[in-house]
């Protein structure tokens, strides 16, 4: 009997390694108290909480209500945010053959992972995040009906107030204690660099879509929350009471102008006022500060330890984008495309690893100095280790002026001033694109440019047989004019066709819609026209790795010494500067000096432990910076992949057969492509269906992935319409 027959009928399935085990750990921990954080949310509106946990709590903390609410609200946060870090570090260092990674986790949530909203206001839901969504939902209307509980048990009516009056001003206030809620979530997603995102599947684009939700959750109950209390006042002869700022309780006029800060961002947020007045939306967005200011005098220092996690970490990550931004990027080329379209390529430092479909925000000074804009990285930084390209289509106010400065330039070297933020990068790597079968990537007009940094990357890890098999590609892509063909010719940045191992299987079905026929004389595969090169200035860098996703314990240990030092002001504060004021029984030191006294601990410790890391980590990005070779024409993916790994490489890509780009192409004009029955004609067993474009496309290619007629397909979004 040999081992065929010992083995038949069962799977030997290998033990898991020590750093397998570890990651695990860690993660369960972080779940452990995460549960257990939200438990505690919940648990803080009973009597209870109020009656028998707080007192116990204050006892252990030794710092009275702002001790128990950074233990139990604010501290847990920073832990799974630090453990995060651990677990992303670990996963980074792990090895093996991506291949031994394969579905395992597509088939156990491939259910949960199915769009079952498609159209309508919270836009494509899948059914996680409609559970997540009904959960929270309950534990808001747990929250508040929990609170009006307690309150409405032990109400006092005052002389001259009526029962509904009463009711009224208490039904207020827990309104804004069920706004605290969101608003202690409300910054997480909006942290490009945070480790919580990865944690969880997600990239920073993704994230937008839960800030919206909850912000506009938040400013619904907070406005409900502001009309409760004018009503009240009108209706008691008390609406003097909205020019008041209290000594030691809540100010009236912070809360009100904390109210009207989040309704101008409120306004300008509504979608049509956002597509339409981009410019407007962006810049009421920076109301964000007052709002947060305000919010905190309103509340207090001691409800605002319920919100401070996410704003802490929001401002540690503010920080670093700032400091990355503030240097000016090396610009080495750009060619500008048929279609209106300009590639920029930046000089990058080969230390700097990102993802396929990360995301590059730029801000070009001399075009508008505050503006920054996303770009998905169309480069891979396995076949390209020292470049990072962009493609901006010229649509839009910031667009045009952006490709009319470019073309303005000289064809024999002009200087353009760029500052980037990023790439910010899924951590998942190139991983779940193996884990399928098949490929179909999806795309309408400038949305093919995600794809573009995947079947790079997919190029080289066919070239380097890192695995076993690869998946098979589709990429339908929907054009308006012939001349945004030329889109094709950026899925590899060499200059000649596709090269590729001969696993790399790829079909690319285009459609022109507003064309019936090819146009004469126009070549629907014309290469694209020759680069423009760029002279550097000597202050001029490479784009360099930022604190996160490459040094992602770096990132973990500034979050924590920053919040260690926080803490240590804030206890000399408490212990020799407000306590010996609250000790004396006819003096209550003021809300509002506490309040911007913690404020201001906060940002000097973000500031100082954030810029001296950044700085610590610029030295090396400094030494990486001068290996860099001055870039004096355009290099082939086979000189670069020499570069990067040696000459072994070289020969390796030299013995591949071509596949030009043409023969893999099938251009159709006049239609647009019959969606469902590519989808459904594709019958492998694991699918994974990628789209990128207008939202009416990714709406109908949502709902044939939910419809049932396939159970193999899995829907994955990438969209930027936010």
């Amino acid at each position: 009997m040999d081992d065929r027959t010992l083995g038949k009928g069962r799977k030997c399935v290998p033990s898991p390694s020590a750093a397998a085990v570890a990651r695990r750990a860690v993660l369960l921990l972080a779940a452990v108290v995460f549960v257990g954080w939200l438990m505690m949310w919940a648990m803080l509106p009973t009597r209870t909480y109020s009656s028998t946990w707080a007192p116990k709590l204050a006892a252990l903390t030794g710092f009275g209500k702002q001790g128990i609410r950074m233990t139990v609200y604010a501290f847990p946060v920073l832990f799974v945010y630090v453990v995060a870090c651990v677990y992303l570090h670990l996963q980074q260092q792990k090895g093996g053959d991506p291949d031994t990674q394969r579905r395992t986790s597509t088939r156990i949530a491939a259910a949960w992972r199915r769009p079952v909203l498609v159209r309508g206001p919270l836009g494509i839901v899948t059914g996680i995040e409609l559970a997540i969504l009904l959960m929270f939902m309950a534990l808001l209307v747990w929250f508040y009906y929990a609170y009006i509980t307690v309150e409405f048990s032990k109400l006092r009516v005052k002389p001259g107030e009526k029962l509904w009056q009463a009711e009224l001003e208490k039904a207020a206030k827990r309104l804004g204690s069920v706004g605290s809620l969101c608003c202690a979530l409300l910054f997480l997603p909006v942290a490009r660099g945070s480790s919580l995102l990865p944690l969880v599947g997600l990239t920073s684009e993704a994230g937008i879509k839960y800030h919206v939700w909850l912000g506009n959750t938040a400013m619904a109950i907070f406005t409900a929350h502001g009309l409760c209390y004018v009503f009240f006042w009108a209706s008691t002869d008390q609406i003097h009471l909205m020019t008041k700022w209290a000594r030691t309780r809540a100010s009236n006029v912070a809360g009100e102008l904390a109210l009207l800060c989040g309704l101008a961002m409120w306004a300008t947020a509504l979608p049509r006022i956002r597509r339409r007045m981009f410019e407007l939306f962006f810049y009421a967005h920076h109301l964000y500060i007052p709002f947060i200011v305000f919010s905190a005098l309103h509340m207090g220092v001691m409800v605002f330890c319920y919100v401070l996690p996410g704003v802490f970490l929001f401002a540690v990550d503010r920080c670093l984008r700032f400091l990355q931004s503030r240097a000016r990027v090396r610009l080495v080329s750009s060619r500008f495309l048929p279609s209106g379209a300009v590639e920029l390529n930046f000089a990058k430092s080969p230390c700097l690893r990102h993802n396929p479909t990360s995301t590059l925000f730029v801000n070009v000074p001399c075009v508008s100095r505050l503006q920054w804009h996303p770009f998905s990285v169309t480069s891979s930084s396995s076949l390209e280790p020292d470049t990072l390209s962009v493609v901006i289509k010229n649509r839009g106010g910031w667009t045009q002026k952006l490709y009319e400065t470019v073309s303005s330039l000289p064809p024999s070297g002009g200087h353009l001033g760029v500052s980037v933020e990023g790439p910010y990068s899924p951590a998942a790597g190139v991983t779940p694109f193996l884990g399928h079968d098949s490929l179909v990537m999806i795309s309408g007009g400038i949305g093919i440019t995600p794809f573009i940094s995947i079947i790079r990357e997919l190029v080289y890890q066919s070239a380097m047989a890192e695995t076993a098999s690869m998946p098979r590609l589709l990429l339908v892509c929907v054009f308006r004019t012939s001349a945004e063909l030329d889109m094709l010719d950026l899925l590899v940045p060499a200059s000649g066709g596709l090269n590729g191992a001969p696993s790399l299987d790829l079909r690319i079905e285009a459609f022109v819609t507003s064309e019936s026929e090819p146009r004469t004389g126009n070549d629907p595969h014309k290469r694209p026209c020759q680069p423009v090169w760029f002279k550097p200035w000597p202050s001029d860098a490479p784009v360099s790795p930022a604190l996160g996703t490459n040094g992602w314990l770096w990132l973990g240990a500034v979050v924590s010494s920053s919040f260690a030092a926080f803490l240590l002001l804030v206890a000399v504060l408490q212990r020799f500067y407000i306590y010996p004021v609250d000790r004396d029984s006819n003096h209550v030191y003021p809300w509002a000096a506490r309040t911007m006294l913690n404020l201001l601990f906060l940002g000097v410790s973000v500031a100082a432990v954030t810029g001296a890391a950044f700085l610590w980590s610029k030295r090396g990005s400094a030494r990486e910076a001068k290996k860099i070779k001055s870039v004096d024409g355009p290099m082939s993916p086979v000189s670069l992949l020499h570069w990067a790994g040696g000459g072994g490489v070289e020969r390796e890509l030299e013995s591949m057969p071509a596949q030009p780009l043409a023969q893999a192409t099938n251009v159709h004009f006049g239609h647009r492509p019959d969606l469902k029955k590519m989808l459904l004609g594709v019958h492998d067993e694991n699918v994974g269906v990628m789209a990128s474009g207008p939202s009416g496309m990714l709406e109908e290619v949502a709902t044939i992935c939910s419809s049932g007629l396939a159970s193999n397909l899995h829907f994955q979004s990438i969209s930027f319409t936010w």
